[in-house]
């Protein structure tokens, strides 16, 4: 791979673009504010004004609205921003899922002394209420019992609007990852509209995207101090609108206007390609975008937290469980309650994936001590198993990585360091995660250490040693992996590697397995209708599929989340990088048949894989040799489903049918008229029919 020549007037250059607007706030989290009265260690921050009162406490600095169950573990945002400025010295209090059709509930604590801080939870509301088909999910893993209805569509603007109506003057935050990924105009995939900034809308006085330990204490130490939210808009990580008369940064880079995104499909490929060249915070420049009358400025990407930092937020008193209020298990927590974070972010630039938008390209690790200290207090526990469930993050094998030219780092602005290969500058050594791994799983109390976050395959290429070790020692019988399709053309709109990579992988953990006496399996994850895959290419899937006897239980659709890549070739239908045109899968109808394909193996799917192989020629494929994908003749469950499917098409709101046969007694609320007559009269009527607005029609 060509590397770009770099001289030190262009470092020196990069530096000026992005001066250090804030310092590191984490360093020492217990300077300044105010020191917490009573213990705090065994216990939840409060989520009542009765709990903070038995603190001590007869007012809170800041009051947290979070759209998800709150849960004091460190694998929920809301956990550790609470304990992150707790241990700077203020008094937080969380308000979980409150009822958003007024705003009673942010009275709860009064009103906060410095601001509101509000989050959707860990995911956008929308892909947690919607599937990749627009439709209603039936669970919510975030909500006691998994019930759905906890939080608004949309819930940042609800939430900060009703901050706004309970205490007016207070500022208010907003974060998490729907804020950061709607802080500029954005594709919305459920209106199917351009939208504009989440910051007019909300009418919040900030958006802290990314990762937010260290904005949040540096807000909360500000305001404290005598500062007014305005003085905040120099802050690293920060996203805030000017109003008409006020003037627009100089050194900022102006993106393509709202006006103009919406207008123009082009438009809208450039700001997106600007938006993600200015992502590494060692070189971006400030971002500007024009609203009407109005600017929202977004400033630069906060600087990657140390490892001290890291430690020190994953090492403050958590109690690990949902709070005492909850009498319902959470779905969320009770798979991830055993879990272990040892790192955060990720350079492989997925066009699909929002972690490296939210977290960040550089890795952000942990020091072994602090995790393998993490493992020993869990198995101290008495409801502990043994079995530590995850040792991870975004990407299992990424631990410790960072480019080896810190001088290039500054200035780079490649999107993934591993795509289409791995750069050269790059530093994939696995010696410090296998040598975690090793410790981890002879700590006393552990019987099992096990790896379920995503593994990158091209990596773990690179290091037989971690391929054996982990397939010896840290797989619970089936391992996860994501090569998420087959097709060349679609994995590199992905970004992903070639499928060999995969196959490599595959061969190596099935000789590893075999090696040490082992019944172990992988399950892919792929996914349909994604930018650039079209039928030819779900096709092409589905025979690697038969090939390898691969049965996916669970299939992924294509979901456009606000800011991705993938999500503006989406919308545009090209690449925003190279502006040249990409295929899409839009109609429903294509979607079903790509999904279907995934499970072509499913008597329920028959139909709709017969039509996808028809649609392109490919009936060569159907028929009853071992070469085809699906039988000559339908099965019977492809029928019973057929006919089902047609019944549900056509009952209720769809066909007015009037009641009246031998089997059927009118409904309660019919007409007399209708319920009169004979058994003659009473078929004659229905088999007439009745379809509104057609002529002749009785009306």
């Amino acid at each position: 791979m060509q590397l770009p020549i770099i001289d030190q007037p262009e470092i020196d250059a990069a530096a000026k673009l992005a001066p250090a607007m804030s310092r590191d706030y984490l360093s020492n989290l217990t300077a300044g504010g105010r020191v917490p009265t009573g213990p705090v260690a065994a216990r939840s921050l409060p989520m009542t004004m009765r709990e903070a009162r038995k603190r001590g406490w007869d007012e809170l600095d800041v009051v947290f609205i979070t759209g998800d169950a709150y849960i004091d573990h460190p694998s929920f945002a809301m956990a550790i921003l609470g304990r992150v400025l707790e241990a700077a010295g203020y008094r937080v209090g969380i308000i979980s899922q409150p009822e958003w059709r007024n705003c009673d509930a942010w009275k709860e604590f009064g009103r906060p002394r410095l601001f509101f801080g509000v989050s959707a939870g860990n995911m956008d509301s929308m892909i947690n209420h919607y599937t990749a088909n627009k439709k209603v999910r039936n669970d919510d893993a975030y909500s006691p019992g998994g019930r759905i209805g906890r939080r608004p569509d949309r819930a940042t603007l609800a939430y900060c609007q009703r901050a706004r109506e309970a205490f007016k003057g207070v500022p208010v935050i907003a974060g998490g990852v729907e804020a950061s990924l709607r802080r500029l105009a954005h594709y919305d995939y459920w209106s199917d509209k351009v939208k504009r900034s989440i910051l007019m809308d909300s009418k919040a006085d900030l958006v802290a995207f990314g990762m937010g330990e260290n904005a949040i204490v540096e807000i909360a130490r500000r305001l404290e101090a005598g500062e007014t939210v305005k003085d905040l808009r120099d802050m690293r990580g920060v996203a805030y609108t000017l109003g008409a008369s006020e003037e627009i940064p100089e050194d900022a880079l102006r993106l393509p206007s709202y006006e103009e995104v919406c207008s123009d499909k082009m438009a809208f490929a450039e700001a997106t390609r600007i938006i993600h060249n200015e992502t590494n915070p060692h070189n971006a420049q400030r971002l500007v975008q024009q609203h009407a009358a109005q600017a929202v400025v977004c400033n630069v990407p906060q600087m990657p937290i140390s490892e001290a930092a890291m430690d020190q937020i994953y090492g403050l008193p958590y109690t690990r469980q949902p709070h005492p209020i909850y009498k319902e298990p959470i779905p969320a927590y009770e798979m991830i309650k055993n879990s272990v974070t040892i790192m955060r972010g990720c350079f492989g630039g997925c066009t699909f994936c929002s972690i490296t938008a939210h977290q960040g390209r550089i890795i952000q690790s942990r020091s072994k001590e602090s995790v393998l200290k993490e493992i020993s207090k869990m198995a101290e526990e008495k409801s502990f198993t043994g079995v530590v469930s995850d040792i991870g993050g975004p990407t299992a094998n990424m631990y410790q990585m960072q480019c080896t030219k810190p001088e290039v780092e500054a200035v780079c602005r490649r999107q993934s360091c591993v795509h289409p290969k791995i750069c050269k500058l790059l530093g994939v050594d696995h010696t410090p995660v296998i040598e975690l791994m090793r410790e981890a799983r002879s700590l006393p109390g552990v019987k099992k250490v096990l790896v379920a976050s995503g593994i990158r395959m091209d990596l773990a290429r690179t290091s037989p040693e971690y391929l054996k070790e982990l397939t010896e020692h840290h797989v619970g019988g089936k391992l996860k992996v994501a090569p998420e399709h087959v097709d060349a053309g679609t994995l590199h709109k992905m970004r992903k590697p070639k499928n060999d990579d995969f196959e490599h992988f595959t061969e190596v953990f099935e000789k590893e397995s075999k090696r040490v006496g082992k019944k172990q399996f992988i399950v892919p994850y792929f996914i349909a209708s994604h930018p650039g895959s079209d039928v030819n290419a779900m096709i092409e899937l589905a025979l690697f599929l038969k090939r390898n006897g691969y049965k996916p239980d669970a299939v992924q659709d294509f979901i456009p989340a606000p800011l991705d890549v993938a999500t503006t070739m989406y919308y545009t239908e090209m690449d925003p990088f190279t502006k040249q045109p990409v295929y899409i899968a839009k109609a429903m109808k294509e979607r079903k048949m790509q999904r279907a394909l995934m499970q072509f193996f499913k008597p329920e799917n028959y139909f709709e894989v017969r039509e996808a192989l028809r649609s392109v020629g490919r009936t060569d494929l159907i028929g009853d040799g071992c070469d085809s994908l699906i039988p000559s003749r339908p099965p019977l469950e492809a029928v019973k489903k057929r006919r089902k499917d047609a019944n549900k098409r056509f009952r209720g709101d769809y066909v007015h049918t009037i009641p009246g046969t031998e089997d059927a007694a009118a409904p309660a609320d019919a007409g007399e008229e209708l319920k009169k007559g004979s058994k003659k009269q009473r078929r004659n009527r229905k088999s007439t029919g009745y379809r509104p607005k057609r002529r002749g029609a009785d009306n």
